[in-house]
């Protein structure tokens, strides 16, 4: 049997629920055509004199094309709604519908997000909505709780901030998403504390050899829109400088240090950048960069020289999304421009021409929360900005949880980054 033949009778396949509406719309057709032949008024093995004459021949005909006729509709419902129904089981859309959405994030921009942390991930549940030509670049310079476990003990890139975008992009069942970023609790002897979706990638890196190799089979798993990247797969430990002139190594021990940031490094310095993170730069129509930790999560993705390169030579979009609060450790009492300097600091050239800040307040009993460990709210100083020849866009931003964390609003960030992009897009006449 060839594989076109084999594919054709797979849709006879037990529980597609398709053959009876196939069988409905074979005998719809069929009852058509007999009713066309009859109106038109044809003999077809002498069936007509048969019948009575050539009007009795007409209404049978009239009858039999109207059967016809509703049998294919019915027919064809049933099976765009069988299809629907196995393509998206829990959102009951019609297939057009399907068809048109799936359309429209197909020919959506050609977006690059830049970061790491709980900000990117929170951004890309949000882009994912506008478009499925997303790159996201992620830093592996992790070393807290089970990545930096995992990276001791396996000699593997941090795969924690990998692991929260791609459950960010699924596209799969809801379990699946749960499962990927189930933690074994300290019950479970040696496997405490580790993310299932952490020891997946871990062990895919073992098997293939290749971490983003591993990231890209995970990818199939969860059937992301879009794709992961890390900016290297060399497996770099994040240093830094302290203000008082101590150095600090690990992100984990430099966000509890407690003191003021001077500067942040890799080493070993100058790590490999993936071919394909650059090609995803050069391609890219909308460049987004946070929001996230400034100093551990945005700025070591462009410690990876092929990646601030690559950014400072793009022609997309770029736009800077500053934190709506400042971060204990790390950008305490920091305005947005001093977000902005930070990063300008560690790329040589500021590798963003927007800075978008949120313009919002926030509510008393939130801002006390955060000012009982040491945040505050970060001051949009649209006119510094726009001093350092970038342009700054307002908005209202804030999405607070019911337990009073302070989010970036997905939905409201997605829409003005693409409605930024939409006013530098050239116009096709």
């Amino acid at each position: 049997m060839t594989g076109a033949l084999r594919r054709w009778l797979s849709w006879l396949y037990p529980g597609l629920r398709v053959k009876r509406w196939l069988a409905l719309l074979t005998v719809g057709l069929a009852a058509l055509s007999f009713g066309v032949l009859l109106i038109a008024n044809l003999t077809v093995f002498d069936l007509i004199g048969s019948l009575g004459g050539p009007r009795r021949a007409t209404l049978v005909g009239l009858a039999a094309a109207a059967l016809g006729v509703l049998a294919v509709v019915v027919a064809l419902r049933q099976l765009m709604s069988s299809v629907a129904s196995a393509l998206h089981p829990e959102g009951g859309s019609r297939l057009v519908d399907l068809m048109l959405s799936q359309r429209r994030l197909q020919v959506g921009p050609r977006v690059v997000a830049i970061g790491g942390g709980t900000g990117l991930s929170t951004l890309l549940r949000g882009l994912k909505q506008f478009t499925t030509n997303i790159s996201a670049i992620a830093t592996v310079a992790d070393d807290g709780g089970s990545s930096g476990r995992l990276r001791e003990d396996m000699n593997v890139p941090a795969p924690g901030d990998i692991r929260n975008c791609l459950v960010a992009l699924a596209d799969s069942e809801p379990l699946m998403t749960e499962l990927f970023q189930y933690r074994f609790n300290g019950q479970s002897g040696g496997l405490g504390g580790h993310s299932f979706g952490n020891l997946l990638i871990a062990a895919l890196t073992e098997i293939t050899g290749d971490f983003e190799l591993a990231i890209r089979e995970t990818s199939r798993v969860l059937a992301i829109r879009g794709r992961v990247l890390p900016p290297t797969a060399d497996s770099v430990a994040l240093c830094a400088r302290m203000k008082d002139g101590s150095v600090v190594r690990g992100e984990s021990a430099i966000t509890a240090a407690g003191q003021e940031i001077d500067y942040v490094y890799l080493d070993p310095p100058d790590p490999r950048g993936l071919e394909e993170v650059t090609r995803a730069i050069a391609e890219a129509e909308l460049i987004v960069i946070g929001p996230g930790s400034t100093f551990t999560s945005v700025i070591p993705n462009f410690l990876v020289p092929a990646v601030n390169e690559a950014v400072q030579q793009s022609t997309a979009t770029r736009v800077f999304v500053c934190n709506i609060m400042t971060q204990p450790g790390e950008t305490v009492g920091f305005t947005a421009a001093d977000h902005v300097r930070a990063i300008l600091r560690h790329t040589g050239e500021l590798p963003f021409d927007y800075v978008l800040m949120n313009s919002a307040p926030v509510d008393g009993w939130v801002l006390q929360r955060y000012h009982a460990s040491g945040a505050d709210l970060v001051e949009p100083d649209y006119t510094e900005v726009a001093r350092m020849g970038l342009i700054p866009v307002r908005a209202d931003l804030v999405s607070v949880s019911p337990d009073g964390w302070v989010r970036h609003d997905v939905e409201v960030v997605a829409r003005k980054l693409v409605e930024l992009y939409e006013e530098r897009a050239p116009v096709l006449v």
